[in-house]
C-alpha cells in the first residue's frame, strides 16, 4: 500500500521536483504489486470456479492506485500525456476488479439465463469518462488529477477511440452493452479485437484517403488477456466419415489449418449498480510463431508466413470485399468470431453442468447482431454433433431454441451471400451441415406450399445459378426462434417484402425492437451543462429512467428555464465552432443556425440531397435572393466504404461545394459549409450537443432505424426528415408541429418508381433546374472537368432508387419552414425542449428491456 509520504513525494515529482531512483526494495515491491494485480485481473475477467471462490482484497483508493502506477509504472519524473492517461485508466480499472470478479462468479452459477451477444462490431468510443460516470467517481478523478497539474477534460482527449466498429451497427451494440449492465442483465459481448479499425479518414484535395487506424498504438489499458481460455478455430482441410460399432455415422474435419483465438476482456460497468459485464474480444494468433528450420535456412519471409496469415484475420475491421481475397478474409472473420465464441460458451456450460445439454436452452440464449455472425448456426451444430456426439435432432433442438437474429438492413445487397465453392474450400464441414439444414427445412416449405417449385427456389438457403451461393440471412431465419427488426416500419417492410415468404411460414418468429441509445453517454456524459440543468429541475433519476424527461414539457412556459436552455445550446455551439475550426479549418459562427448531417456516407442516406440544397442556397445568395434567409452553417461528416466509388464522389462534391461557399466573402455571412474528416464516436459527443437541426433525410423505406437521430433529439436538436426508420416513432412522440417532415413515404416511393422521370421533375422545378445547371456547368470543378458526371447522371437516371429529384422541392419547402421557425428563437427553444422531453422512448434501456422480456427471458 502506498503511504501518504509516498503520495506526497509523487506529487512533488509531478510538479517538477527531482526524485531519487527506486532502490532494490522498491523494485521488488513493484514486481510483487504487478504480479498480484495480474492475478486479480485474470480472476476478475474469467472466473470459472464455483461460488466458494475467495473474494478479492479491497482495491486501493483511486488516488493511491494512480500514485502507485506512476511511481512503479513510469519510473521517471516526466511522462507523456498518453502515459498519464494509461496510468489513470489502469487505476480506474482497478476500482472495478472486485465487482467484475463477483459478477463473473454470480453469472457462472447460472442463476439467470446467460446471454451471448455476437457482433462483428462494437463501436465503444472512449471508455474513461463513461467508466467514471458509471462508477460515480468523476469528482474523485478531477480532484486526483489536479495534483498532477492536469485536468480530466484534457486527459480524456488523449484516449483513442477503440477501432472496433464502423457505424450505427457497432455503436448500437455498444449502447446495448451499457444498458444490459445498467439493467443488471448477465450479458457477455463477443467480438473481434481488430488491430486496426476500419481506417482513419483523411481529406486530400477533397478526396477521401484511407490511412491505418492505429488505435492500439499506445496499448489498450482497459483490456485483460485471458491466456487460459484460448481456443483453436479450424479452416480448410476436408471431411471424413466413419461408422461406429452401433452403426452410427460420425464426421471428422481432418487436416485443418488451425488458428488460435486469444480472448481479451474489457469491463462494461453498469450505472452505479455494481455489475461489471464483459466484452470478450478475440485476437487471431498462429499455432507456431515461425518455422525454425526455414528460419535457420535463411528463408525469413516463409518462416513467418503462417503466423502472418493467421493474424490477418483480426488485422483490419471489415476488409474491402471488392476482391476475392477481401471476401475470403471477411468470411474468415465471421467464422473465427462465431467458432471461438461458441467454443467458449459451451466450455463454460460444460464446466458447470457436464456434457448433459438437456438444460442448455434454459440457461443460454445467443443474439446474432445482424447477418454477419449467422455462420454461428452451422458451427453450433458442428460442435454439438462432432465434438459432443449429439444426434442431429438433439443438436437442432438446442440450436433452434437458443438463437435469435436481429436484422439491420432492408438493402438486399447488404445481406451476406457466400460462394459455395469458396466456402467448401475454407469450411468444408460447415457447408455439409448447411446443405443438410436446407434439405430438412425445404420439406417444411414443400408441405406448406405443395407443388410450388418456384417457392422452393425462392426460399432455399442455397441460391442456384452459374455459381451456387449461400444466403446467410435465410439460414438465420430458418434456425432462430426470434427474428426482429429495429424500427416499426423496418419490421413491417421485412414482413411484407424482404422476408415475406418466411413471415407467412413462421409469423410467430417475427417481432420489432426499435433501437435506442444510452442516455448515460448521449446526454449525461456528452452534454454536462444540459444534464446539470435537467438534474437541478428533475433530480437525477432520469439517467436510468429517461421517460422522466417528459416533465420538461412543464418548463416551456418558464422564461428563465428557456433562457438558460438557450444559453447552454449557445455555449455548446461555441465548443463545436472551435472543434470545426480545429478539424476542418473552417470558421463557423455560433450565432448562425447549425445544420448537421453526420453518418456513414451512402446514397440512400442522401448526403447528396443535402449538398444540392446547399447549392440552392448558394445560388440564391449570388442572385441576391436573401430575404428572410437564416444564416446557417452546414456540417457533413462520415466515411465511405473503401470500395464504394459513388460515396467517395459525394465526399468530393461536398468538399468542392464547401470550398466555393467559404471562399466567397459575399456568401459566408449567410452560408458556410464544412466536411468533417474521420467522424467517430468522440466527434459525435461534441457535435450533437451543439446541433440546431438534425438531417435524417434517407429515402423512405431504406433506413432500418437510425440512432444518430435519437442522439440529436435527446440533446434538443430539431429534426428535418422523411417517414423512414425510427423517424416515424420520433414524430409520433414529439408531434408533427415539432418535426420538419418532407418527402414521399415508403408506399409512395414504390409507386413513383413505376414511371419515374427525373428529367421531367427537373424541368418543372425552377430551383432544381438551376441547381443542376450549375452542377453541369462545372462551377464546382473548374479545374477538374467531368469529375461529377456520374453524380449528375445518377440524379437524372430513371432507375435512381434513391429518388433524389423526387424529394428535392419538398425538402426545400421544409427547409424554408425550418428557417421561418428559427427566426422566432423563443419558439425554437421551446420546440428544442419538447424534443428532449419526448426522447425517453429511445433510451436503449427500453430496447433492452424489450429483448429481455420478449426474447431472452421469455418463458
Amino acid at each position: 500500500m502506498t503511504t501518504a509520504k509516498d503520495s506526497a513525494s509523487v506529487n512533488k515529482a509531478s510538479a517538477g521536483a527531482s526524485r531519487s531512483k527506486a532502490n532494490s526494495k522498491a523494485s521488488s515491491k513493484a514486481k510483487a504489486d504487478a504480479e498480484t494485480l495480474s492475478t486479480k485481473l485474470s480472476n476478475a475477467a474469467d472466473i470459472t470456479a464455483s461460488s466458494h471462490a475467495e473474494p478479492c482484497e479491497p482495491c486501493d483508493s483511486l488516488s493511491a492506485s494512480l500514485a502507485r502506477h506512476i511511481r512503479y509504472g513510469l519510473c521517471r519524473d516526466e511522462h507523456e500525456k498518453h502515459e498519464l492517461f494509461n496510468a489513470v485508466a489502469h487505476s480506474v480499472k482497478e476500482q472495478m476488479l472486485d465487482s467484475w470478479r463477483q459478477t463473473r462468479i454470480k453469472d457462472n452459477q447460472y442463476q439467470q439465463k446467460q446471454v451471448a451477444y455476437l457482433s462483428l462490431e462494437f463501436l465503444m468510443g472512449r471508455a474513461l469518462g463513461n467508466a467514471l460516470l458509471s462508477l460515480d467517481i468523476t469528482a474523485d478523478a478531477q480532484q486526483v488529477l489536479s495534483d498532477y497539474a492536469t485536468n480530466l477534460e484534457d486527459l480524456e482527449q488523449v484516449e483513442q477511440d477503440a477501432g472496433l466498429g464502423n457505424g450505427g451497427l457497432g455503436r448500437l451494440a455498444a449502447c446495448f452493452l451499457d444498458s444490459c449492465a445498467s439493467l443488471d442483465l448477465p450479458v457477455t459481448g463477443y467480438g473481434i479485437r481488430y488491430q486496426y479499425g476500419m481506417f482513419a479518414q483523411k481529406i486530400v484535395d477533397g478526396y477521401q484517403v484511407e490511412r491505418p487506424d492505429r488505435w492500439l498504438r499506445h496499448g489498450n489499458p482497459w483490456e485483460v488477456r485471458i491466456a487460459n481460455r484460448i481456443v483453436s478455430v479450424p479452416f480448410f482441410g476436408h471431411t471424413e466419415t466413419y461408422l461406429d460399432k452401433r452403426g452410427h455415422r460420425h464426421h471428422v474435419w481432418a487436416e485443418t489449418q488451425n488458428v488460435l483465438a486469444v480472448p481479451y476482456d474489457m469491463p462494461i460497468p453498469g450505472f452505479k449498480n455494481g455489475r461489471i459485464n464483459t466484452l470478450r474480444l478475440w485476437k487471431a494468433e498462429a499455432n507456431d510463431e515461425f518455422d525454425l528450420d526455414e528460419f535457420n535456412e535463411g528463408d525469413y519471409a516463409e518462416a513467418v508466413a503462417t503466423k502472418n496469415l493467421a493474424e490477418q484475420i483480426t488485422m483490419v475491421l471489415y476488409p474491402n470485399d471488392a476482391s476475392v481475397n477481401g471476401k475470403e478474409l471477411r468470411l474468415r472473420q465471421q467464422y473465427f468470431l462465431s467458432s471461438a465464441s461458441l467454443q467458449d460458451l459451451l466450455a463454460r456450460y460444460v464446466s458447470q453442468f457436464g456434457e448433459d445439454f438437456s438444460q442448455f436452452n434454459e440457461h443460454n440464449v445467443l443474439q446474432l447482431n445482424d447477418t454477419h455472425p449467422s455462420i454461428a448456426v452451422p458451427e453450433l451444430m458442428r460442435l454439438l454433433l462432432d465434438q459432443y456426439g449429439l444426434s442431429w435432432d438433439a443438436a437442432w433442438a438446442i440450436t433452434s431454441q437458443s438463437m435469435a437474429y436481429t436484422n439491420h438492413t432492408l438493402l438486399p445487397e447488404a445481406l451476406e451471400r457466400w460462394s459455395v465453392p469458396m466456402m467448401k474450400n475454407m469450411l468444408p464441414r460447415i457447408v455439409e451441415i448447411i446443405f443438410e439444414i436446407n434439405a430438412r427445412y425445404l420439406e417444411q416449405v414443400a408441405h406448406h406450399w405443395p407443388g410450388d417449385i418456384q417457392k422452393l427456389a425462392n426460399m432455399s438457403i442455397i441460391e442456384e445459378g452459374p455459381e451456387q451461393h449461400i444466403r446467410m440471412a435465410y439460414l438465420a431465419i430458418v434456425a432462430c426462434f426470434s427474428v426482429n427488426g429495429v424500427a416499426g416500419l423496418h419490421t413491417q417492410l421485412l414482413k411484407e417484402g424482404l422476408f415475406k415468404d418466411f413471415y407467412q411460414l413462421w409469423p410467430h418468429k417475427f417481432n420489432n425492437k426499435t433501437n435506442g441509445v444510452t442516455p448515460r453517454r448521449w446526454l449525461a456524459y456528452c452534454n454536462p451543462k444540459l444534464s446539470s440543468l435537467i438534474c437541478r429541475r428533475l433530480g437525477d433519476e432520469w439517467i436510468n429512467d429517461l421517460s422522466r424527461l417528459t416533465a420538461l414539457n412543464a418548463f416551456t412556459s418558464d422564461k428563465a428555464f428557456v433562457k438558460e436552455w438557450a444559453q447552454i445550446k449557445f455555449e455548446n455551439k461555441q465548443a463545436l465552432t472551435a472543434f470545426v475550426k480545429q478539424q476542418c479549418g473552417v470558421e463557423f459562427d455560433p450565432l448562425m443556425m447549425f445544420d448537421v448531417q453526420v453518418k456513414r456516407i451512402h446514397e440512400y442516406k442522401r448526403q447528396l440531397l443535402n449538398i444540392l440544397h446547399v447549392i440552392h442556397l448558394y445560388r440564391r445568395i449570388l442572385n441576391g435572393d436573401t430575404q428572410d434567409m437564416v444564416p446557417r452553417c452546414v456540417l457533413i461528416g462520415g466515411k465511405a466504404a473503401p470500395g464504394y466509388a459513388m460515396a467517395k464522389q459525394i465526399i468530393k462534391l461536398a468538399n468542392n461545394v464547401a470550398h466555393m461557399v467559404n471562399s466567397d466573402p459575399l456568401v459566408s455571412p449567410l452560408l458556410r459549409m464544412a466536411f468533417l474528416p474521420n467522424y467517430n464516436v468522440s466527434a459525435m459527443e461534441k457535435i450533437c450537443p451543439g446541433t440546431d437541426l438534425s438531417e435524417q433525410i434517407s429515402t423512405a423505406g431504406k433506413e432500418a432505424s437510425g440512432t444518430g437521430n435519437m442522439k440529436f433529439m435527446m440533446n434538443g436538436a430539431l429534426t428535418i426528415g422523411t417517414l423512414d426508420g425510427a423517424n416515424i416513432e420520433m414524430l409520433e412522440e414529439v408531434g408533427y408541429e415539432n418535426f420538419f417532415l418532407f418527402g414521399l413515404d415508403a408506399k409512395q416511393v414504390t409507386q413513383a418508381r413505376i414511371d419515374y422521370q427525373p428529367q421531367h421533375i427537373i424541368e418543372h422545378s425552377k430551383a432544381l433546374n438551376r441547381v443542376m445547371s450549375m452542377l453541369k456547368s462545372g462551377h464546382f470543378n473548374l479545374v477538374e472537368p467531368g469529375i461529377f458526371d456520374d453524380i449528375i447522371a445518377s440524379v437524372l437516371d430513371s432507375n435512381d432508387q434513391w429518388m433524389t429529384a423526387a424529394d428535392f422541392d419538398s425538402y426545400c419547402l421544409a427547409q424554408e419552414q425550418v428557417a421561418k421557425t428559427y427566426l422566432d428563437q423563443d419558439s425554437w427553444q421551446k420546440i428544442s425542449i419538447r424534443n428532449t422531453a419526448a426522447s425517453g422512448r429511445f433510451s436503449s434501456d427500453n430496447t433492452i428491456a424489450g429483448y429481455r422480456d420478449e426474447i431472452w427471458m421469455k418463458k
